[in-house]
């Protein structure tokens, strides 16, 4: 069943890279989610990104708080946006929890992730309602507080708001990197209707 779920996910967002363009994840910024948490309790930081022909950057702060297989994040920042009307305020926040773990019959661990928030500001208010699944897996350096996660995550998108109402798809592509017990990294990208790349930088508690 497993399979079923995941295939499906997977084809609908490579056909969605044919789509037309609009804003998404729960901000309208390229930032997506590995599978599980690299912190034990909470963590905050920052990211960048350049969210393709939705703006021309982005930059906003986060926090996570996790507890057992979930955890919740909020996030808030501003986006210059192409054209006249070129000031938006993002607000957002957004559920994650794993569904199941790498096994012999499947060599990848997954999260279902919900979120909803918005760009507000000059121009039409737009909010997103982004539910994705995020396929990956963590792999740790001998002898080192190292670990990477490369992961893939699929995502579906309403988006309504003083704008035309409609529905994104897209795939986002990640990998998260601690290099220590603190501090983590982390670099995504879009295709379909999730465009742009982005980087963050958090510090893990």
């Amino acid at each position: 069943m497993h399979r079923r779920v995941c295939g499906g996910l997977l084809v609908a967002a490579f056909v969605a890279v044919w789509a037309g363009e609009v804003a998404a994840q729960e901000t309208g910024t390229p930032i997506f989610k590995a599978p599980y948490r690299a912190f034990s309790s909470h963590e905050f930081g920052a990211s960048l990104s350049d969210p393709g022909d939705f703006g021309d950057f982005a930059l906003e702060g986060f926090y996570r708080y996790g507890r057992g297989s979930n955890d919740f994040g909020l996030r808030a920042g501003f986006a210059d946006r192409e054209g006249p009307d070129n000031t938006a305020i993002l607000i957002g926040g957004d559920f994650r929890t794993q569904m199941f773990r790498y096994s012999e019959s499947f060599p990848l661990d997954g999260a279902l992730t919900i979120g909803l928030g918005g760009s507000l500001g000059d121009g039409p208010d737009n909010f997103f309602l982004p539910v994705g699944l995020s396929l990956g897996r963590r792999f740790e350096l001998e002898g080192s507080n190292t670990s990477f996660t490369p992961y893939a995550q699929p995502v579906i998108v309403p988006i309504f708001g003083s704008g035309d109402d409609d529905v994104g798809f897209a795939l986002g592509l990640g990998v998260d990197i601690r290099f220590s017990r603190s501090w983590a990294v982390r670099a995504s990208g879009g295709l379909g209707d999730i465009e742009g790349v982005g980087v963050s930088l958090t510090y893990i508690q």
